[in-house]
Parts: structure tokens; C-alpha cells; sequence
């Protein structure tokens, strides 16, 4: 991926990052399940996922080192272990909710609390966030080390990930504003290499 790819997705990511709260039900019941938002939060959030991963990948590509290739790695490692929780969230509490509306049954709701503290799957959805918030924690420390980006540029983004489980526990205002850091986080570091790569064309050019 080129410096500009690499920008834009991480432009991309941190505004999906923001809609993911910002569109999904602030409840948990089987009205907010059910509903259509409650899939289009969840499905923005998993290509959140997706694209910081490519990002991450195409920030290494820029920078070159081994560092930003460990924290490529860890990333996606992250966002696999992450995904299929978000997936069932998305698709499975969904079709469960509608079900428990249809029939008047809300003992159905029963099972969504069963997959979401089910010891196989959180788990591996805190394994998957962790991994995440390790691969940005590498990813900063990269970009810092690097001088061909802006140092600070990286911490904002690092910081959302690094909350991303903490801030579950809070209430929805502040779920709110996570998705705000992680979308500053993503445009900060993507305009930061936007500019490295203007610096880099015009460099080449003087030189040609």
C-alpha cells in the first residue's frame, strides 16, 4: 500500500470506529438488538477492524522497520480473534432479538447473554482486544522511532485501542466518545502520513 492507501485507511477505520456507537442502540434489550441499527453499528465497527489492519500493514510499508511489521502482525491477529465475536454480536443477537419479538418469548434473550459470557467466546474477544491494543502500543512507538512521521501522531489512535475494553464498562455517552478519540486518532495519523508522502513527492522532485 502506498503512504496515501495507507492514510485513507486510517481515515476510514477511525470514522467507522466513531459510527459504530454513534449508530448502534445505546441499550442492550431486544428492541435495540433487533433492530436495523444495531446491524449497521456492529457491521461498521468490523470493517473498522479490517481496515486498520490493512493500515497498520501499509504504515509498515512506509516505515519499513521490524517494529511496525510485529505490530502488523499483532494486529491481525487482534482483528481475528475480535471478529467473530462481533460477528455473532451483529447477526446472531440480531435474528435472536427479532425471534424473541415475533413470538413474545423474551426467554429467547436468555441466549444472548450465554454467548456473551460464554468462557470460549469472551475470551477470545478480550484476547483479540488486547492483541489490538498491543499492535497500536508497537505501531506508535514505530511511527515515534521513525522521523518520517510526525511522533505524536500515533498516540491518539493508540489510546482508543488501548480503552477499547475499559470503556464497555461505561455509560453510553462515553462509549460515544471513545468512537470520537478513534476516529481523531485514525484522521490524525492519517494526515500525518498524507503529509510525509507530499514531503516525499517533493523531495523526488527536486532531485529529478
Amino acid at each position: 500500500m502506498s503512504s496515501r492507501l495507507t492514510s485513507a485507511a486510517f481515515a476510514a477505520a477511525g470514522i467507522l470506529f466513531f459510527l459504530y456507537p454513534a449508530i448502534r442502540p445505546s441499550g442492550d434489550d431486544a428492541t435495540a438488538m433487533a433492530s436495523t441499527a444495531w446491524v449497521a453499528g456492529h457491521a461498521a465497527a468490523m470493517l473498522g477492524f479490517i481496515l486498520v489492519g490493512l493500515a497498520v500493514l501499509g504504515l509498515h510499508q512506509v516505515l519499513g522497520d521490524r517494529l511496525s511489521l510485529r505490530a502488523a502482525v499483532v494486529t491481525w491477529a487482534g482483528a481475528g480473534l475480535t471478529l467473530p465475536y462481533y460477528g455473532a454480536e451483529d447477526f446472531g443477537l440480531n435474528v435472536i432479538a427479532r425471534r424473541s419479538l415475533r413470538d413474545q418469548a423474551p426467554a429467547l434473550m436468555e441466549l444472548a447473554e450465554e454467548f456473551r459470557y460464554g468462557p470460549v467466546a469472551v475470551t477470545m474477544f478480550a484476547a483479540g482486544l488486547l492483541l489490538l491494543g498491543a499492535g497500536a502500543v508497537m505501531a506508535a512507538i514505530a511511527v515515534w522511532r521513525s522521523g518520517r512521521v510526525a511522533r505524536w501522531s500515533g498516540t491518539a489512535l493508540t489510546l482508543g485501542f488501548v480503552l477499547f475494553i475499559p470503556q464497555f464498562f461505561g455509560p453510553y455517552p462515553l462509549r460515544v466518545a471513545h468512537g470520537a478519540l478513534l476516529m481523531m486518532g485514525g484522521l490524525w495519523l492519517a494526515a500525518a502520513l498524507w503529509r510525509g508522502a507530499d514531503r516525499q513527492v517533493s523531495q523526488n522532485e527536486r532531485i529529478a
